[in-house]
């Protein structure tokens, strides 16, 4: 009967440890995406006082639209930036990069962590309700229970963000990340979709309106996508 006891003293240790562990990175997701959406509302603001933007006959809006705790928009020109927080906490794959580093083989707890994706939409795909349209995960932020992140992501996001050790959340660094998407998404444009993918049309897709047209939009439609991803220690 004594030895039972003590099982289930060491199985409770472990429940209590490990539950207080992800409670506290999740903790720290939440922290760093209320820092992502407050940075990126005072972009918003500081466009809005732009007087080369006011001035022109074309003014190009840049908004930030919250959706509730987990997810907020960035529109700028015909793009939109969605990010979105997973409520649940994750523990990066033992063949990811990152985990032969020593900041994680110092304290494995460290490879837990929250997810803030970032997809890129075209405005219209929303506007005009084309919902067969394409978004694109343009990069994940996993933040851990000491608020150091990395990023997996295309090219300036995936590249200039990946030393988990040093790069730990603040309004710096949230701007830094936020300013390379919003770059990435401008020089990621929209392509002419190959022809043999747009050929054919039912007569379904052409008795509805183009608005709401079945033919699918995105900006790399047919084209091969890939993830840019080199983490350091």
């Amino acid at each position: 009967m004594k030895k039972s006891k003590i099982l289930h003293e060491a199985l409770f240790s472990e429940l209590v440890e490990k539950s207080a562990m992800k409670q506290q990175v999740y903790a720290s997701a939440i922290d760093a995406f209320k820092v992502f959406k407050s940075v990126a509302s005072q972009m918003a603001a500081e466009y809005k006082t732009y007087p080369k933007n006011n001035k022109s006959d074309f003014p190009v809006p840049l908004e930030v639209e919250p959706h509730g705790d987990f997810e907020f928009s960035m529109k700028f020109g015909g793009d939109t930036l969605i990010f979105i927080l997973h409520t649940n906490i994750f523990e990066i794959p033992r063949d990811h990069k990152v985990m032969q580093t020593k900041y994680i083989q110092d304290d494995p707890s460290r490879s837990y962590c929250g997810i803030i994706h970032v997809y890129n939409f075209l405005t219209d795909s929303f506007k005009y309700n084309r919902v067969n349209d394409l978004g694109y995960l343009i990069g994940r932020i996993f933040v851990n229970g000491e608020k150091h992140y990395f990023i997996d992501g295309k090219s300036e996001l995936g590249f200039h963000y990946n030393n988990f050790r040093q790069h730990k959340i603040d309004k710096i660094h949230v701007d830094q990340i936020i300013e390379s998407a919003i770059r990435y998404t401008l020089s990621f444009d929209l392509l002419i979709p190959p022809y043999e993918q747009v050929k054919l049309l039912t007569v379904d897709d052409m008795k509805n309106t183009i608005n709401t047209m079945s033919l699918k939009t995105g900006k790399r439609l047919g084209f091969k996508f890939y993830s840019d991803q080199d983490v350091t220690d």
